[in-house]
């Protein structure tokens, strides 16, 4: 396929191999075209070496719960300035992916971000060890159910809350952050 080729022709292409196996979709004018996990190796090496998508531009989790995590790849064709977001879905419980570093070798940093942040292992992956979280980190901070601690244990530093500005009016609980559960960091007694 020439890298001339319109974005019709992506979509085309797209079906032709994969047929009813992937799910094509548009927005803001980017296709999207997403696969189950046993077709992620092969979608990034079929975009890359049939559909001119050459460079590798970014890999991230996106945390759907209940049960799943989402897995996105951006891929361009430089020469014919196309772009093509490739998507896969893992089970949250047990997130596991085969890694695509054989095909991009842009996607080994990409990759352990997403298992530090999201929890989601990359398998044949030449190094997934921590890239940004201190030692004996536990948790993945990206996923929605992490407590965000410093939320809840720094009072946030800004307007204050009716009833401390000390004036003599009635004082009411203060609200907890997005996602802490309410009897947490409560003091005890």
């Amino acid at each position: 396929m020439s890298a001339e080729a319109s974005a019709p022709d992506l979509r085309a292409a797209l079906r032709d191999r994969y047929g009813e196996r992937v799910r094509l979709s548009e927005s803001f004018g980017e296709l999207t075209a997403e696969v189950a996990p046993e077709l992620w190796p092969d979608l990034a090496a079929f975009a890359r070496d049939r559909l001119g998508m050459t460079f590798f531009d970014w890999l991230t989790g996106v945390d759907e719960p209940p049960d799943r995590i989402a897995v996105v790849a951006h891929v361009y064709d430089i020469a014919g300035r196309r772009r093509l977001l490739l998507r896969t879905a893992v089970d949250r419980g047990a997130p596991r992916l085969a890694t695509l570093t054989g095909v991009y070798r842009g996607a080994d940093w990409h990759e352990r971000e997403t298992y530090e942040m999201f929890g989601v292992v990359f398998d044949g992956h030449p190094d997934l060890r921590p890239l940004l979280l201190p030692d004996g980190f536990e948790g993945y901070p990206l996923r929605k159910d992490f407590v965000l601690a410093a939320r809840v244990a720094k009072p946030w530093p800004g307007a204050k809350e009716p009833g401390e500005s000390g004036r003599a009016t009635a004082r009411r609980r203060r609200p907890l952050p997005p996602g802490v559960p309410p009897d947490w960091g409560t003091p005890e007694g």
